[in-house]
């Protein structure tokens, strides 16, 4: 009876996980990291936006995993979603895009913490609970980076698509860096053509780049720098 009940009591004490991602070798080797630990659980998976807001009232997670590039939605986007409806609900940003070019605009966003597919095999287990008790989790580089940045003089700051573009607009360029013609990212990002038209515009003027031949020269080129096409 006595060990029933300590039982019970461990299950009740576990923190509730809902991942998503939208590759299943991804999401099967995080179960299994997170349910080898006895105060951590994943209550739940999801591929995309509409399958995790299903689940986050479904399933009552203390925190959600989340991927920056989802199944026909964008993770980002999610992440403001959750924050708008769950406030209270801590997110953590598990992804392959460089952690320098997205980790502050994800904490803006409403996340807590951002780790790479390749550190989370070394730190998942540190940012979760990192997270999990309301405390920002980022690389030690990535902190020291954001906050030069936000203490550098405005005219100090590099002038670089991360810098000049705002969330929308750096989705537009780094899909259109990994060869997205503007009908495919608009069928990606849920939006009119010619939203992306108006978006290829304003990045255009923003970068100073006076042809559209130059807009994808530029983006594929810094999309290859940076590892996301």
């Amino acid at each position: 009876m006595g060990r029933q009940s300590r039982t019970a009591g461990t299950a009740k004490a576990r923190r509730r996980i809902l991942l998503v991602d939208d590759h299943p070798l991804v999401r099967e080797r995080l179960t299994e990291v997170i349910n080898r630990e006895a105060d951590l659980t994943v209550c739940g998976e999801a591929e995309d936006r509409d399958q995790a807001i299903a689940a986050i009232p479904a399933q009552r997670p203390h925190l959600v995993i989340v991927d920056l590039t989802l199944k026909n939605s964008d993770g980002l986007e999610l992440i403001k979603d959750i924050r708008s409806r769950w406030p209270k609900l801590r997110m953590l940003v598990v992804s392959m895009h460089d952690e320098s070019l997205y980790a502050e605009r994800i904490i803006r966003a409403g996340a807590l913490g951002y780790i790479t597919k390749q550190e989370a095999t070394r730190n998942i287990l540190v940012a979760i609970r990192r997270v999990l008790e309301g405390t920002i989790y980022l690389n030690e580089k990535i902190a020291s980076n954001i906050i030069s940045r936000l203490t550098a003089h405005a005219s100090a700051v590099a002038a670089t698509p991360p810098e000049l573009l705002s969330d929308r607009e750096l989705q537009v360029f780094d899909l259109t860096g990994q060869g997205l013609n503007t009908g495919e990212i608009a069928s990606r990002l849920h939006v009119a053509v010619k939203t992306i038209e108006t978006y290829r515009a304003r990045i255009r003027e923003k970068l100073k780049l006076k042809k559209p031949s130059g807009l994808l020269r530029s983006a594929i080129s810094w999309a290859h720098n940076h590892g996301t096409a």
